[in-house]
């Protein structure tokens, strides 16, 4: 049985009103009295009437469609941050189209054609890496993007962070603070610009108070290479020389670290081991974790990265910025508090 599909047209003469208003009715942003808005909607509902919205980009040169473009979904501050940009985009009339990619330039590259062929009005990437042309490439196709917990070398593009090295540096002074003497940090994708601040503010934490980095390892900001890392920094057959702290680039790893110390190595967290991490995700709070960390303000993040590529789309000739938002460090139970520190 084969369904009738119902047009604007129908719709208007149902309405009493003509073909135009229906179409301005159903069109984010355009000009139409409330009464007029009101007869179009019951008709379209008392005829099961939906607009085609895409018919109406290929009129209005718009599709109203964002591409969202994350490298993994395993870390936990990503889900809260990907559905607090999909809200945003939805509040602003726009519907979001989510394509997985992964942390390598040459993937994301593919990735980004295809949406370029659902004819996306911007692109938000989220953590991932951009080969140098790319953005060249989607400036010539008329399609602004916007970096999110990811910058870029290049001052064309627009990209939103937390102040990475801050958060480093707030670190390292809150360990010092505690009086570790041998402290380590596990990095993560050494090829991520999150990873790099995060690392070079730690370090320049450390050197100002005339302390070197104890121990290195990697764990690519994935868990089980954070447990491989955890096991060789400590490792029983360096006895005292382990270290007494260690900083983790982010809590999706940190979590996998306090696992590994205690349930694997025996160790106490904080009694022989404090860890810190970074992101404040939602397992951070958890009583079993009780993660010390830098809160990486996701809603303002989100806030900004919406702004700038709304503003893009409106106005291509405004120029990238590049934004750093402070985030507090959230003191918990995984390391020793300093004297006049407080929880919170």
């Amino acid at each position: 049985m084969m369904t009738v599909k119902i047009t604007s047209a129908e719709v208007a003469e149902r309405a009493g009103v003509s073909q135009s208003a229906v179409s301005r009715v159903f069109t984010p942003g355009a000009s139409v009295s409330a009464k007029t808005a009101e007869r179009v909607k019951r008709a379209a509902q008392e005829l099961g009437y939906r607009p085609n919205v895409l018919a109406r980009a290929m009129v209005s040169g718009k599709s109203r469609m964002i591409g969202l473009v994350v490298a993994y979904l395993n870390n936990q501050f990503y889900p809260e941050a990907l559905e607090k940009l999909s809200k945003a985009l939805q509040e602003r009339d726009y519907h979001v189209l989510v394509f997985m990619a992964s942390q390598t330039a040459g993937n994301i590259d593919k990735v980004v054609e295809e949406l370029l062929d659902y004819q996306v009005d911007g692109i938000i990437a989220a953590s991932v890496a951009l080969s140098s042309d790319l953005a060249e490439r989607c400036r010539a196709a008329g399609v602004p993007m916007v970096l999110f917990n990811r910058s870029q070398d290049s001052p064309e593009m627009s990209a939103v962070t937390s102040d990475n090295r801050a958060g480093g540096r707030k670190v390292a002074e809150f360990l010092l603070a505690g009086r570790h003497e041998k402290i380590g940090f596990i990095a993560g994708w050494e090829g991520a610009s999150t990873q790099r601040d995060r690392e070079a503010g730690f370090v320049e934490g450390l050197r100002a108070q005339g302390v070197a980095l104890h121990a290195r390892q990697v764990g690519n900001f994935r868990m089980e290479e954070a447990r491989v890392a955890t096991l060789r920094m400590f490792d029983p057959a360096l006895g005292p020389d382990r270290p007494d702290a260690v900083f983790v680039a982010n809590d999706h790893m940190a979590l996998s670290v306090m696992d590994t110390l205690r349930h694997e190595m025996g160790l106490r967290v904080p009694e022989d081991v404090s860890v810190v991490g970074y992101d404040d995700a939602a397992p951070a709070s958890w009583p079993a974790y009780d993660l010390t960390t830098v809160r990486q303000p996701a809603s303002r993040m989100v806030g900004k990265t919406v702004e700038i590529l709304l503003s893009k789309i409106e106005t291509p000739q405004i120029a990238a910025q590049r934004v750093e938002i402070d985030g507090p460090l959230v003191v918990r139970g995984s390391a020793r508090i300093p004297e006049g520190w407080s929880r919170g």
